[in-house]
């Protein structure tokens, strides 16, 4: 385990629920997690990631926490939790953890605490209560999951939830919330988890002031200076354990620079590419995101974290595979839109490559690495992501990426345990982990070679090469990088070996949405 490892790291996601059952109840859990640490090591990554695995009555799929220090017995137990990072660590592999600190369950004890004390009281004053205007509420802001961010009580008040109505929001101008984030922290460093991806790291400060706001205004409630302070203290606590623990921020800012600005030294180590994520497939936009990511990080000293997808986001090989813009937003899912699966996954596997070539740090996340694909036709009735219901259906929401992952064998659950709490289409039995394994033209075998390749070829930055207006292409250490966004096929430059490729090449040709590592 080598010093500053995530400056460079390839880091895995694990959606836990979807992930592997180990108890048999169609859930993804720590024990199915376990049992699957040989194929993430022989994948190549550095470290997983793992969504909440807190005790929570799962409205949000677990972003609703009802206990910060304990694992809900859906997946385990903490026993279980301190034998998965030993687990890994075995394996060269460390374990980063979400923390929700924006808000809680409205079963965390605190907030079950504030209903009953009533207006007024101290347990009042750990969240946002307000008594409205005129019945209504305290301001005009929007749940991020649809409808009202405030919700009325019993007697009168109403609180802030800028997620769902059972997510009330921590007040961090209260230096009780202060403390207890910081004890969270201690608790699962003192367990040897090596770092906290933050949840909604951009939010926790609100305009204390709490103003209307204008359609698209997030001001009040992202990216406020107190934030700052927060995370230099969190850095703190970080820098005094061993092995260099990280803090790793999500943060969907318009601005690249102002996300940035928290990873200053003494603040965040990294912080999410969003700007990455929902690029278009249009060779001037990429190029134009990856300079800017770079200026950016390189102006605070920071190195980038470049992903594809996430357990929020339409899963790539759809997004790619549909006509005109393919980059993707939470107001427009596209929903429903055609999808050429072939164009898709021809993209996704040169924008892997794209990823496994830029330098800093990368995430996969699970089944993207199989070449999975958004999950549209979920009944309604099987559901469970709360943004359908707050939308009534005008979102789908998220659960289309979430569909259990497959494993093995000819028909669903695929391997992943007896049953799966989502249903997996019958067509994924050719995308397996098992049908796809010593496939060299699989998805699979592509990741697997392109991290081993990674690891042997650091590099710290790039140099734009002039091969024509519709071919991204750069020199880096190690290796010379070659996209093809041109509908013709384009001449290789000069070259020693071909280290890998997206895509067959019809001799030194290389095909549109293809990309190519060349070593010269």
């Amino acid at each position: 385990m080598t010093s500053s490892w995530w400056k460079s790291a390839a880091i895995y996601q694990v959606y836990l629920r979807s992930f592997a059952d180990g108890g048999g109840d169609g859930v993804g859990d720590l024990a199915g997690l376990r049992s699957k640490m040989d194929y993430l090591a022989e994948l190549g990554i550095d470290a997983l990631w793992l969504t909440p695995w807190y005790p929570s009555p799962m409205d949000d799929g677990g972003y609703d926490v009802a206990d910060f220090r304990d694992i809900d017995p859906l997946f385990g137990t903490l026993e279980e939790a301190d034998a998965l990072v030993a687990s890994a660590h075995e394996r060269g592999i460390r374990v980063i953890i979400d923390i929700v600190p924006n808000h809680c369950s409205d079963e965390h004890r605190w907030f079950t605490a504030a209903l009953a004390a009533g207006p007024g009281s101290p347990e009042r004053q750990r969240f946002w209560f307000r008594p409205g205007r005129g019945g209504q509420p305290h301001n005009n802001w929007k749940s991020r999951f649809g409808g009202s961010a405030w919700t009325q009580v019993p007697d009168g008040e109403w609180y802030l939830h800028l997620y769902s109505s059972r997510q009330p929001d921590f007040n961090w101008d209260n230096p009780e919330i202060r403390a207890e984030f910081e004890d969270v922290l201690r608790f699962w460093f003192d367990r040897g988890v090596d770092g906290f991806r933050i949840d909604v790291a951009d939010g926790l400060v609100k305009d204390p002031a709490l103003p209307d706001v204008e359609d698209g205004d997030q001001t009040p409630f992202s990216d406020q200076e107190g934030l700052h302070e927060i995370y230099r203290s969190w850095r703190k606590i970080a820098d005094g354990y061993p092995g260099e623990r990280v803090l790793v921020g999500e943060m969907w800012l318009p601005d690249m620079s102002r996300a940035a600005r928290y990873l200053r030294p003494g603040e965040l180590h990294t912080a999410f590419n969003f700007d990455f994520l929902v690029c278009p497939w249009d060779v001037t936009r990429f190029r134009d995101v990856i300079d800017r990511t770079l200026h950016a990080h390189d102006e605070v000293g920071a190195p980038a974290a470049w992903v594809l997808s996430n357990h929020d986001v339409t899963r790539h090989v759809t997004r790619y595979g549909r006509a005109g813009d393919t980059g993707f937003t939470f107001a427009d899912r596209r929903h429903g839109v055609p999808v050429d699966l072939d164009l898709g996954t021809r993209r996704a596997r040169a924008a892997a490559l794209l990823t496994l070539a830029l330098p800093g740090g990368m995430y996969v996340y699970q089944g993207e690495e199989l070449g999975l694909w958004e999950i549209e036709d979920i009944p309604d009735a099987l559901r469970q992501d709360p943004v359908f219901a707050r939308t009534h259906g005008v979102d789908p929401g998220r659960d289309g990426c979430r569909v259990p992952f497959p494993w093995s064998g000819s028909a669903p659950p695929f391997g992943f345990g007896p049953s799966a709490w989502l249903p997996q289409p019958p067509v994924w039995a050719s995308y397996t982990a098992e049908a796809q394994s010593g496939d060299p033209a699989s998805m699979l075998e592509l990741y697997r070679a392109g991290l081993r390749i990674r690891a042997k070829y650091p590099a710290d930055s790039l140099r734009w090469l002039p091969l024509g207006d519709d071919v991204l292409a750069f020199a880096r250490e190690g290796f010379t990088f070659v996209l093809n966004f041109a509908d013709a096929p384009l001449a290789l430059p000069p070259h020693q070996e071909i280290l890998l490729a997206s895509g067959p090449l019809t001799g030194d040709l290389l095909p549109t949405d293809t990309a190519v590592w060349l070593r010269s």
